[in-house]
């Protein structure tokens, strides 16, 4: 048995200097006496010494006392030592089929890239395709032994690095391009406690593993860091106000240079708008204000809290509560025109489902689900709820309103979660590569739910259509059932307004299967509406999908439309996409005409060295120096 004896610490933040004054009978002291005083606090049981000058009598300095900045270095070396003699940190084996989830090396600055297969159109845009996703420091993501027991991050968790493609036109007469790579992390302030100051990890895993085990990691970084979990910044990038920011939900997002790609602080949304929460991966642009939709959940009341941000970025123009009964990891929110779409399904962060010995993440296939239509500047009872077929959304095409009363919304529908993983960690590699096989069991066939192997982590396009004025749901799958994508994208001026076409990454499932990850073959082009004689939409029919399967062997991430400048039809454009070949190690970008959609890639630009996949991208037009 362990005994353990607790300490308290003094009433103060860690991350203040606390204030001391001298006690009011110091001031009946005459100038004579005030030289040098010890003060005894009965308290603490300490002494502390204090060194005072006196201008003049009567007048005295207030006491510059930083005994508490030396109390608080020593209790954390305490600590630290503590952590470091009974945690042991070690690297998580990696499957030979997963080898480019292997972290790279920074750059270090730009480099032109030559090795470009195809012509770049003379009209493509000036701009920036930056790419997000997770890149572990210290040599790959980690598991932790203790005497508490075991505890690891998870896939998700690896700090984020930018990969930027840099697209310019070299010469005046704008025949011929300029393209430049260079990545770069994105600098939070556990990655610069971690691997500048401390040079080594730190923080616990606070996710996956034994409950005693978390239940210490949460509570050992609250009182080390002031937090529970380092801020990883590795999901999303998004512009805003002509500033482009790089995000993960569990922080602020970070403010990024378009042009290095150096971090420039997390962004000051003013602690009393928006009191520091978490902030969504996936904020919408509202149509016609220009103004930023986002949501932020969290594990404690309020669970989820929506806001809007001005169009230019300076102010918090509404936030409310909206009153989730559980801490729900939704992890995107969408927009119509009047509008917000919010998804409540059952995977929750729950202390008390941990202290009494369960997982502090977990999906319930049982639990219920819905769709919350919230007028744009409402309040928690202005919003709608449907109730829906038990699923998790983890992505949006789009949100738009079909008519005054009835709100359509398009995503990818799976029956189980890729959020935390089995129960502990256990049998990790087994556990996914069962629910990524499409031949054990049709995606959307309520019954599966019983079978005691769990749900399908394969996604399919979905329909959900909410009247408003009737509360009636009618869903379905846009596609059969198997054709399994996700990380779906659209042309973005077309964000909360009725739209004929989505994109999204085709699933490999087999790929998938042997390697315990995700992995996407290819790409798809959803044609979502068609035009009946009296010009309105069909939404029964099941619609067109069009293929563009990379080859053998080779998956995409990252995937985003780029929009022709002046072009006048919604898919007039570009998908570009960063592509891996497993067995030659060559990482590439694709760019595909989007009117072409099944035709060869009109470029493939080969990257100086191997990009990792990751998770979603952007094209950002900029207009360089």
């Amino acid at each position: 048995m362990v005994m353990m004896k607790m300490i308290i610490l003094p009433n103060c933040s860690l991350n203040q200097k606390p204030s001391i004054h001298p006690p009011s009978k110091l001031h009946h002291l005459s100038s004579s006496n005030l030289v040098e005083l010890n003060r005894y606090d009965s308290k603490k049981s300490i002494i502390i010494p204090t060194e005072k000058k006196v201008k003049k009598t009567g007048e005295i300095i207030p006491l510059k006392v930083d005994v508490f900045k030396k109390l608080k270095t020593t209790w954390m070396k305490v600590l630290d030592g503590f952590v470091d003699s009974v945690f042991e940190f070690s690297d998580q084996t990696l499957h030979p089929n997963q080898s480019n989830f292997a972290p790279v090396e920074e750059m270090g600055s730009a480099v032109t890239v030559t090795d470009i297969e195809g012509t770049l159109p003379q009209d493509f845009p000036h701009g920036v395709y930056i790419r997000n996703g997770g890149n572990p420091l210290f040599g790959g993501l980690k598991w932790v032994k203790s005497i508490f027991g075991k505890s690891s991050f998870i896939w998700v968790e690896g700090e984020g690095m930018l990969h930027a493609l840099y697209f310019k036109k070299a010469n005046n007469n704008g025949k011929s391009w300029e393209v430049l790579y260079n990545n770069r992390f994105v600098e939070t302030d556990s990655f610069n406690f971690e691997k500048h100051e401390k040079k080594r990890p730190c923080f616990l895993p606070t996710v996956e593993g034994d409950s005693v085990a978390l239940l210490f990691a949460f509570l050992l970084n609250w009182v080390r860091f002031g937090k529970f979990s380092k801020d990883i910044s590795n999901t999303n990038v998004f512009e805003h106000s002509g500033k482009l920011y790089s995000i993960a939900e569990n922080h602020l997002p970070h403010q990024i240079d378009i042009n290095t790609l150096h971090t420039l602080g997390s962004w000051d949304l003013n602690a009393s708008a928006w009191n520091n929460r978490p902030f969504t991966s996936h904020p919408k642009k509202a149509p016609e204000t220009g103004e930023l939709v986002m949501m932020g959940v969290t594990s404690t009341k309020p669970f989820m809290e929506v806001g809007i941000i001005s169009e230019d970025g300076k102010r918090m123009v509404h936030k409310v509560d909206v009153k989730l009964g559980r801490s729900c990891l939704s992890h995107e929110i969408g927009v119509t025109k009047r509008y917000n779409v919010i998804l409540d399904y059952a995977l929750t962060m729950d202390f008390d489902r941990l202290i009494r010995g369960g997982q502090f993440l977990k999906y319930d296939k049982k639990g219920y689900t819905r769709i919350g239509v919230m007028p744009r500047y409402g309040d928690s009872d202005s919003i709608k709820w449907f109730n829906v077929k038990p699923n998790c959304c983890m992505h949006l095409f789009n949100c738009f309103e079909l008519n005054q009363h009835e709100v359509v919304v398009w995503g990818c529908r799976a029956s189980d979660s890729v959020l935390p993983g089995p129960e502990k960690g256990l049998n990790k590699f087994d556990w996914f590569s069962q629910r990524f096989n499409d031949q054990k069991k049709t995606v959307v066939n309520e019954d599966e739910d019983e079978d005691n192997n769990g749900g399908s982590l394969l996604p399919v396009a979905y329909q959900w259509r909410l009247n408003l004025r009737t509360g009636e749901v009618k869903e379905k799958c846009l596609i059969h059932q198997s054709i399994f994508m996700d990380f779906p994208f659209i042309n973005l001026r077309f964000t909360g307004l009725p739209n004929k076409f989505g994109y999204a990454q085709l699933l490999h499932s087999s790929a998938s299967s042997n390697s315990g990850m995700f992995k996407f073959g290819g790409l798809a082009k959803l044609h979502f509406q068609l035009r009946t004689s009296n010009d309105e939409f069909s939404l029964d029919e099941e619609i067109k999908v069009e293929r563009h399967m990379l080859e053998e062997n080779s998956y995409c991430s990252g995937a985003s439309f780029v929009p022709r400048e002046n072009g006048e039809e919604e898919d007039d454009g570009w998908i570009i996409a960063h592509v891996h070949n497993e067995i030659t190690n060559t990482s590439q970008v694709y760019i595909i005409d989007a009117r072409k959609f099944s035709e060869e890639p009109i470029a493939k630009i080969t990257l100086p060295q191997r990009v990792p996949y990751g998770y979603h991208g952007a094209f950002i037009p900029h207009q360089f120096e």
